[in-house]
């Protein structure tokens, strides 16, 4: 059971304590990937999506980085942090994919991934809410970490 950082020595659920833990400066970078119908990409133009409820991309990084700040009240274990910086940075690929890479980072005892999973995420759900009446037929997919530094472990994913 100890591989799982978030059960006791009884497999009972807890929070880390992180109290002895060094603060290090910690950055993770996520990704989510929307694949668009034709339906929707006819509205695309100088960068962005324009629907009925206005600009999409803009609306979605705004989303993208208030879902990072409140992933503390969404994640049942996740420990309350007060982010250092969030940014979010939406394009469209030559596959014709939205993209979304959310890059959080903070000072902190305990990592920042699940701010930038969050983040990615909730700018996906954006895009796909503001996008649904040109077509249901958008996917989410490919949500994952690219990358984290700091803490115990650095991660990089083959981009």
């Amino acid at each position: 059971m100890s591989e799982f950082t978030h059960l006791d020595e009884q497999g009972r659920i807890k929070m880390v304590d992180v109290a002895a833990k060094p603060a290090t400066h910690r950055r993770a970078r996520a990704r989510a990937v929307i694949v668009m119908p034709a339906a929707v990409m006819r509205h695309f133009e100088n960068g962005d999506i324009q629907s009925k409820k206005g600009s999409v991309f803009q609306t979605a990084v705004i989303a993208g980085i208030m879902g990072a700040k409140k992933t503390g009240d969404l994640i049942p274990l996740c420990h309350p942090l007060g982010l250092d910086n969030c940014d979010v940075q939406i394009h469209v690929n030559d596959r014709q994919e939205v993209v979304i890479d959310c890059t959080a980072a903070i000072t902190a005892k305990t990592g920042i991934e699940m701010e930038a999973l969050t983040g990615a995420t909730v700018a996906a759900l954006t895009i796909y809410d503001m996008c649904k009446a040109m077509s249901h037929d958008i996917v989410i997919k490919d949500i994952m970490l690219m990358e984290k530094t700091g803490g115990k472990s650095d991660f990089s994913r083959a981009e």
